[in-house]
């Protein structure tokens, strides 16, 4: 069944009642590739490949470049594709409200199935199962379900919820079917399905980082053995084991995997293949991967790439596909940057270059314009490119890359360029490009370019400038073409005159970021400029006169005519007015009402209702900042609409200017004179606007990616007309904003950009007449223009941080000015060269004449003893006050041991800067010693409870069956193995294989007797009728120990759980934990105190460093012009206590050594100002402009830095004002936490005086209860016993039976000497008891080993001939002598049996008196048992009485609660009594849960009696189930229970199988008639049997025999000799098949010689055939329509052919491997089945086979059939 398709896809919008037909814009081509979109990349055959474009699904046909298109069904966007593994299907995963699934086939592109209700608004990721049965799909926000179909069945399985983040990828293990693995945003997550007995289960789990820093995983690869290995954003792979990571994968020398991002994405022929944003794929070694092991305790491994491929340098790789050829090595690659790449990963000696099969663009399409004489379009983007295509063959034409990404982009018009192939392109660095575009085919020779320059378009650079210092966002043409203006986010618009050489005129500046140029239509009487701002500012200014601007100083204009406009919003007022007609409409309603009301209560007699009170209005609402200004146009001269997003979308807004420009452009609030409501769009707004060329279609961009197409009438400015529209879907519905739109020159095509990346055309013809028209047209591409070949390439601005025009001539000064300090450091360093020869010319004299340094100093002598004076002094000094020195050190070290050690952080202050609020650490001591010893050692320990290692051991022991003579199992005995002679010779291992198969069958035969003896086990085990569940009893007493007990505490029978039994370590465990929590609170609050302290710190240098800078420009200001400074802070000393203890001598030395560096540094400061300020005053003499200048920089400088700094103390002000706040809620915490502390610091106490008793009473009770475990094992260890005697004693009664059954089926029928042989078999014989019992246990023994062989080999053990014989009734009773005419040996087995009989008599005495035995002993320990219940439970009942008389004793402690007055809900006439003794405090929680569970407990009491009611009629249907279930069974026991026993008459027969008749039938003898017939409980059990033999095997077997049949068997020693046979044979057959090969290598090499001679000619005939291919283009091309159509109807019936015969031979291959396995299931039974009687299907066509690797398969299946039918025979 298939769906629709033009049912089910989306379709365009057009408003009800409208003329706008459905079809007024035709989808035409697709041009853009959303390359950041996750995994937008498959592969559905080995030459069409699919992505993601908006809302349409392209399919791309790689060799020829055609693209074929699917629409999405739900309008809201495409979220991922995934495609099917045998690439039959592909599933489309869709976008909008509750999306659907829909799966089509391929290649017929048929919806194939639907699935519904996967998740709520998108999809994130899809991807079926490894054998394509199922199909996972994930959902985005908000629910992030992940869901499972049996997508053929359109059945969901499995549904919940995958995580709270993004995720960006699902599959199922190619390994382990029932696993699946999630990751995206900062997880991994590994999912298991499992099934139960009534459905499937989905659990997951979530892989942990621990010490791993947490990444986003985009690419995993599942390895064989469970393990996955992820990337990472750092570059590294990460191996998980489970839900960990064992270790971290980086290379030598600490780096990483990949720079950036790693992706792995496949195993290929044991490698681990990844790839990453750095371009390069690499393969690592998955064997060293799968056992990598940690190194060190970092958790990393090192290893290095086996092989490696880099693709580009401009590269980023983010998913791959590969090839779906047999053995190919070719994989299809996504490049994050805009591009589709071909990859061989074969990495071998002739692996292909990488191949770039597709180029895109990269990221949001910035700019977009279409020229205005042809229809070629160009766009740009931030990926640095900029891209020419052709419109009419759908082709790019040619691209450039620069060194910054592209903003904007505008065509020059027709009066600026004739020939319309010049472009102005504006980069993110501020500087504008003019690009020449022309045919390079008519160009013979470009200054810089090579002559072999192909395609049918170049660009070439005519000029580059720079306008403005941010992100070029607008470009705009004059209608005439004499001026372009450009708008950057810098706020300002630079305009130039256009000419050969585009030239400066100058800039304005305006209040916000230019969103939009709009210049006036041609129809108004002024040319003015409309200048949109991103801030909601409109501005419009008149162009400036070229001619009348000199700029000398600086390129702003000023005094151009201009006006502003401040929207300010009323769209909530609009809202607003709505609601009062909206409620008056219905309050007139309500008021008819009404007055009918009154009418009638008057008349009635009634009181009136009272009118309800009237809700609020909403408020008026204002945002703040603005909302974005996004597009707009001109209406009227002074006139504009606006569209605008935020809270302001859903309207269109009408505004004009004010009357009034005084006000200042940042301070105004202007408000439109009128609006337009947008139908559904208020969270949708108009993101660009376009009109056709007649203006008679209004086409709008939405931010949600569909395009509106409005029909206006003719000279509508007001859009009186804007009622209906048009509008559709193409771009993605969430991030796909529609910034660019455009009409062509000639009206018949629309192209699109989004910010998703693509770019799509439509036309307003229909295809076929667009196809009629446009037929073999290409876009005209304009001609180089005369001297191009001969002129130099222009110069490029490639410097990002490259002077703007205004910044150049600005820095013509302060070049001046570098130039003459330059100079002025020329004359300095001319005079240093002057001394320094002077001093070298002093040198140079004679020794006698220059004066010497030494005639300087004085003696030295004098200074060498004053020296040694100065040490002397201080050695003594020093040495007098030594022994105060240590006494003194002694007396601190010990201070700081008592006071400062057991310290861990002192009182700190931080003070506010502009106030006196402060905050103060907690003086904080460490901890003391025993809190960190919190456990000590359990008293109780080898008790030998009931889990103890004792009472493991007695189960075990228990769990072992006695041994005794009773016993009556017989060990194994396996036949040893019959070989077969003749034939064939087998060799020793195949006769091992026999020996081995034999005792294989043995093992299956002793297997079925030991299931046998099990069976009768469990039936002896089965529960009494009144038995009890076990699971209900221990769920009641469960129930019973854990109900509790809800009594209040002071209840004198209050009885205190075990759990909340107190002692005195679990009260000091509390009292520490208390202690702990308070002491790492405080500690944490000391923390963030002493980090702000430390910001402050910070600050106050900061402001210092700042109040330098301000000092230095307030010095070179006018003293009228300085402000005065902020008081600077200081550090207090209560905030640096521990500076105060931190000084040494060294310390005092360098402080004074600093302060005299500083004081000297100041002096020279001074110094340098003074030159300075008389350098300023000799420039200001000579240049008051620079002056000036230098005043205005100093004045803002001195205003920054104010403000500044009034900033940084406003904001540690505002951070210690709250973090003072936290620390009084932490304080007030602390207060409540210290009288919880002295409560239980008194109830250690108390209880420790409790402690020695408790622990004698809790020894007491652990030793009764030892001992109580200890009597109850024992108890059912004896009962274990006695019940195993029973059972012996039981056997042994059955074995007397069936010896007196075999005695009376040896008398045979009328025999003369039954009476006789009677009484001799029962004649009762005084035995002596040690030698007779031993011999009796051995004939015993010997008589079971037969009677089990008999049982095993399935033989009958009664074939005695029966005789007939006289005796004498009067003759004497001796046992010795046999009777005349009676059978000897009858006589003589009569007296065996005897003897038997006897043996078996002594052992059941013996039995029944070890049975007394063990039963007097259980009756002993019962007795014990109870004694023993009796201690436990009194010391049971002292532990209670000390625990409730340590809980009275804690009642009777006070315990200080703080209540607000609303918590008190104690009072007595409506006030607070005095006094709160009887008052009770109770968590409110506890309240509510315990009322609410009184009504759980009614409802469970009204349940628990419905269910009892019907407990009756539960057990009268289960009693009826159950004698069903009996009958059953009793129908069932032939083949369940072994042999069947059946009575009739007054002896017994045994029932047992028929050898020859293995399959469930059963006799039945009787001890006189032999005629009596079978007895038929399975009759129907039988039957079933039968038919499922005969279904299986073709006749009925003996399943005993099959199962058991061993190697031995002649029919299979005849198959295996068959085989060995084959296997010489084969052996000849390749000897003459290598000699074959040797004669086609001889061939192959003449093959290879006459290639060689050929290839000369293939290339001769090379280069005709391309003259030839040259020639016929134009031929083809204009007969392609007429042969496309008949080409086209016999291609259709051809693939229908096809399509045909495939199902046709899917079909046969399906039921070909249905019989071969069915044939391998019965071959592998052992030889013995025949195969169906059904013919081997006819070879097919060689042109219909499947692949060679199915077809060699088939082939070698093929002849199975035949090997197990020889078998067979």
């Amino acid at each position: 069944m298939y769906y629709n398709y033009d049912e089910l896809i989306s379709r365009p919008t057009v408003t009800p009642d409208s003329d706008i037909p459905e079809n007024l814009l035709h989808f035409s081509h697709s041009f853009g590739y959303d390359c950041g979109r996750g995994s937008n990349l498959q592969l559905l055959d080995e030459r069409t490949l699919t992505f993601v474009a908006g809302n349409l699904l392209v399919l791309l046909d790689v060799p020829t470049r055609q693209r074929r298109h699917l629409r999405s069904c739900s309008g809201g966007g495409i979220g991922c594709v995934a495609a099917h593994p045998s690439k039959t299907h592909f599933a489309v995963a869709e976008k909008g409200e509750r999306p659907n699934i829909i799966v089509y086939e391929f290649p017929s592109l048929r919806p194939y199935r639907v699935l519904r209700g996967g998740t709520a608004l998108a999809y994130s990721c899809v991807g079926f199962s490894g054998d394509g049965t199922l199909l996972a799909g994930v959902g985005s926000a908000p629910d992030y379900m992940l869901t499972l179909w049996d997508w053929r069945q359109e059945e969901e399985l499995l549904r919940g919820k995958a995580s709270s983040q993004d995720i960006y990828r699902v599959t199922f293990s190619p390994h382990n079917p029932g696993q699946l693995t999630t990751s995206g945003s900062g997880h991994i997550k590994f999912w298991k399905m499992s099934s139960t007995f009534c459905s499937l289960t989905l659990q997951g789990l979530l892989g942990c980082f621990e010490s791993t820093p947490m990444t986003d995983i985009e690419g995993y690869v599942e390895l064989p053995d469970g393990k996955v290995v992820s990337g990472s954003e750092w570059g590294n792979l990460l191996l998980w084991d489970g839900d960990r990571i064992k270790v971290e994968i980086f290379r030598r020398g600490g780096r990483t995997c990949h720079a950036g991002s790693v992706l792995p994405f496949a195993l290929e022929e044991g490698e681990l293949l990844t790839m990453g944003s750095d371009g390069a794929i690499r393969g690592w070694d998955l064997e060293s991967i799968a056992t990598a092991d940690p190194t060190d305790a970092s958790g990393k491994f090192q290893m290095e790439p086996m092989n490696e491929m880099t693709i580009g340098r401009n590269v980023s790789l983010s998913s791959a596909v590969k090839s779906s050829l047999p053995d190919s090595s070719i994989w299809f690659a996504q490049d994050s940057n805009g591009g589709i790449w071909s990859l061989d990963l074969s990495f071998s000696n002739i692996t292909q270059d990488p191949e770039l099969l597709f180029s895109f663009h990269a990221g949001p399409i910035q700019g977009l314009d279409l020229s205005r004489i042809t229809h070629l379009m160009a766009t740009t983007a931030m990926d640095r490119s900029v891209k020419v295509y052709d419109i009419l063959s759908k082709t790019e034409l040619t691209t450039s890359r620069f060194e910054q990404g592209g903003t904007t982009l505008s065509w020059a018009p027709p009066p600026a360029n004739q020939s319309g192939g010049l472009l102005a392109t504006g980069f993110e660095d501020g500087v504008v490009r003019l690009l020449e575009l022309f045919n390079p085919q008519r160009l013979h020779v470009v200054a810089g370019r090579s002559r072999s320059r192909k395609g049918d378009a170049d660009l070439r650079l005519k000029q580059a400038f720079k306008p403005h210092n941010a992100p070029v966002t607008v470009i705009a043409y004059k209608h005439n073409g004499k001026i372009l203006a450009t708008g950057s986010s810098d706020c300002t618009v630079f305009f130039f005159t256009v000419g050969e050489k585009y030239d400066p005129i100058g800039f304005i500046a305006v209040p916000g970021p230019v969103q939009g140029l709009e210049w006036s239509p041609q129809s108004h009487s002024k040319n003015t400029l409309l200048i949109l701002c991103l801030s909601g500012h409109v501005v419009e200014v008149q162009p400036p006169d070229p001619e009348a601007q000199n700029p000398s100083k600086t390129y702003q204009l000023s005094g151009l005519p201009s006006r502003s406009f401040r929207f300010r919003s009323i769209k909530s007022r609009i809202k607003r007015e709505e609601e009062v007609q909206r409620r008056q409409a219905i309050k007139e309603t309500k008021k008819k009402e009404r007055e009918e009301q009154l009418r009638k209560a008057k008349q009635e007699g009634q009181d009136p209702t009272e009118e309800e009170e009237e809700e609020e209005l909403p408020p008026i609402y204002i945002p703040d900042p603005p909302n974005p200004l996004y597009c707009g146009f001109y209406s009227q001269p002074g006139q504009f609409w606006l569209s605008l997003g935020g809270s302001d979308s859903g309207f269109l807004y009408h505004c004009k200017f004010s009357e009034h420009q005084d006000e200042d452009p940042a301070q105004r609030q202007d408000e439109p004179f009128h609006f337009l409501p947008i139908h559904d769009a208020d969270d949708d707004p108009i993101h660009s606007v376009t009109f056709s060329a007649t203006r008679q279609l209004m086409l709008c961009g939405m931010q949600s990616g569909s395009i509106r197409a409005y029909p206006l009438q003719p000279s509508d400015p007001d859009l009186s007309s804007m009622r209906a529209y048009w509008a559709l879907s193409v771009h993605d519905n969430h991030y796909g904003h529609l910034c660019h739109i455009r009409c062509s020159h000639d009206d018949q095509f629309v192209l699109t950009a989004g910010e998703d990346g693509n770019i799509f055309s439509f036309s307003l013809l229909p295809p076929e007449d667009l196809q009629e028209d446009m037929r073999n047209q290409r876009a005209r591409v304009p001609s180089p223009r005369a001297g191009l070949e001969t002129e130099a390439v222009a110069q490029d601005i490639n410097d990002p941080a490259a002077y703007s025009i205004e910044a150049s001539k600005q820095m013509l000064g302060l070049d001046r000015r570098r130039r003459d300090a330059e100079l002025r450091k020329k004359k300095l360093m001319e005079l240093h060269d002057k001394f320094t020869k002077l001093l070298n010319q002093n040198q140079s004299l004679p020794e006698h004449v220059p004066l010497q340094p030494a005639e300087l100093q004085l003696d030295r002598r004098f200074v060498e003893e004053v020296e040694r004076e100065t040490a002397r002094r201080v050695m003594e000094a020093r040495k007098e006050p030594a022994w105060e020195e240590e006494r003194h050190r002694i007396g601190l070290e010990k201070l700081q041991t008592r006071f400062r050690d057991c310290l861990e952080s002192d009182t700190v202050a931080v003070v506010d800067i502009r106030s006196d609020h402060s905050v103060t650490t907690y003086r904080l001591l460490a901890l003391a010693e025993y809190s960190l010893h919190l456990q000590r050692p359990g008293k109780d320990g080898g008790l030998g409870g009931p889990g103890g290692p004792a009472a493991q051991e007695r189960r075990e022991s228990r769990a072992e069956p006695a041994e005794d003579s009773s016993n009556t199992d017989e060990e194994e005995v396996l036949t040893p193995p019959v070989v077969h002679s003749g034939g064939l010779k087998l060799a020793a291992r195949q006769v091992e294989k026999f020996r081995k198969a034999e005792e294989k069958a043995e093992k299956v035969r002793a297997k079925k007797e030991k299931r046998k003896k099990e069976w009768a086990q469990l039936h002896a085990e089965k529960p009494e009728e009144n038995c009890e569940d076990p699971q209900r009893v221990l769920a009641i007493r469960d129930a019973t120990e854990n109900m509790g007990d809800f009594k209040l505490k002071t209840a004198k029978d209050f009885r205190v759980p075990g759990h909340l039994r107190m002692n005195a370590e679990k009260k000091r465990a509390e009292l520490v934990a208390l202690e702990e929590k308070i002491h790492e609170e405080k500690t944490e609050m000391n923390r963030r105190i002493m980090a702000l302290r430390d910001t402050k710190v910070g600050l106050v240098s900061r402001l210092r460093s700042q109040a330098r800078q301000l000092r230095r420009v307030q010095r070179r200001l006018g003293v009228h012009l300085r402000r005065p400074p902020p008081a600077l802070p200081a550090m207090l000393p209560e905030e640096t206590p521990e500076r105060k203890l931190r000084y040494s001598r060294a310390t005092l030395e360098r402080y004074r050594a600093l302060r005299e560096k500083r004081g000297h540094t100041n002096g020279q400061e001074e110094e340098e100002e003074g030159e300075l300020t008389l350098l300023e005053q000799l420039e200001k003499e000579r240049a008051e402009e620079i002056r000036e200048e230098e005043e205005l920089r100093l004045l803002y400088e001195q205003d920054h830095l104010l403000e500044e700094m009034d900033a940084l103390a406003r904001q540690f002000d505002a951070e210690l004002l709250l973090l003072r706040h936290q620390k009084r809620s932490l304080d007030i915490q602390m207060k409540l936490g210290d009288p919880h502390h002295v409560t239980l610091f008194q109830e250690r106490l108390l209880l420790k005086g409790f402690e020695k008793r408790e622990d004698s009473l809790q020894e007491t009770l652990n030793q009764r209860m030892a001992e109580e475990n200890h009597i109850t094992s024992k108890l059912e260890e004896c009962n274990e016993q006695l019940e195993l005697k029973r059972r012996d004693v039981a056997k042994l009664q059955e074995r007397e039976r069936a010896l007196a059954a075999a005695f009376q089926a040896s008398l045979g029928e009328n025999n003369k000497f039954a009476d006789f042989l009677t009484k001799v078999f029962k004649k009762k014989i005084k035995r002596k008891k040690e030698t007779p019992r031993k011999e009796g246990q051995g004939k015993l023994q010997e008589e079971e080993e037969g009677s089990d062989d008999d049982s095993d080999e399935e033989e009958d053990w009664d074939d005695d001939e029966d005789d007939s014989g006289t005796e004498n009734e009067g003759a004497p009773l001796d046992d010795s002598v046999c009777p005349p005419n009676c059978d000897p040996a009858l006589f003589e087995k009569t007296v065996q049996l005897r003897e038997r009989r006897l043996d078996l008599e002594d052992l059941l005495a013996e039995e029944k008196k070890c049975a007394d035995t063990l039963k007097k002993e259980c009756d002993s320990l019962v007795k014990k048992k109870k004694v023993v219940q009796s201690s436990r439970q009194a010391a049971e009942g002292d532990l209670e009485s000390i625990n409730r008389e340590k809980q009275q004793k804690l009642n009777e402690l006070d315990a200080v609660v703080p209540l607000q007055l609303h918590q008190i809900e104690f009072t007595a006439d409506g006030s607070v009594p005095p006094s709160l003794a009887p008052a009770l405090v109770l968590n409110r929680t506890a309240l509510v849960g315990l009322e609410e569970r009184i009504k759980e407990l009614q409802v469970e009491k009204s349940q628990h009696r419905q269910h009892y009611h019907q407990a009756p009629q539960q057990n009268v249907q289960l009693a009826q189930d159950r004698r069903e279930m009996e009958a059953k069974i009793q129908g069932q026991s032939p083949f369940t229970q072994g042999p069947a026993r059946a009575q009739s008459g007054p002896s017994q027969g045994t029932a047992r199988e028929h050898p020859g008749h293995s399959q469930g039938t059963v006799r039945a003898q009787s001890g006189h008639s032999q005629g009596t017939p079978r007895a038929q409980p399975g009759h129907m059990l039988e039957e079933r049997c039968n038919q499922m033999m005969m279904e299986r095997f073709g006749r009925k077997v003996d399943l005993e025999a099959f199962q058991t049949r061993g190697a031995g068997d002649s029919r299979s020693r005849t198959l295996e000799e068959l085989k060995q046979e084959s296997l010489f044979q084969e052996a000849a057959y390749a000897e003459d098949i290598k000699q074959w090969d040797l004669k086609v290598t001889d061939a192959h090499q003449l093959l290879m010689e006459a290639t060689r001679r050929h290839t000369e000619r293939l290339v001769s005939m090379n280069s005709l055939f391309c003259q030839k291919k040259e020639l016929e283009d134009k031929l083809n091309s204009r007969q392609r329509k007429m042969g496309n159509q008949f080409q086209g109807h016999g291609m259709q019936r051809e693939k229908e052919e096809i399509c045909r015969l495939q199902e046709v031979v899917e079909t046969q291959f399906q039921q070909a491997e249905a019989f071969r396995r069915e044939i391998s299931i019965l071959f592998h039974k052992g030889g013995q089945v025949l195969p169906p009687s059904q013919a081997l299907l006819p070879p097919l066509p060689q042109h219909l086979r499947p692949a060679n690797k199915l077809g060699r398969r088939f082939k070698m299946d093929k002849a199975q059939p035949s090997t197990s039918s020889q078998g067979a025979n």
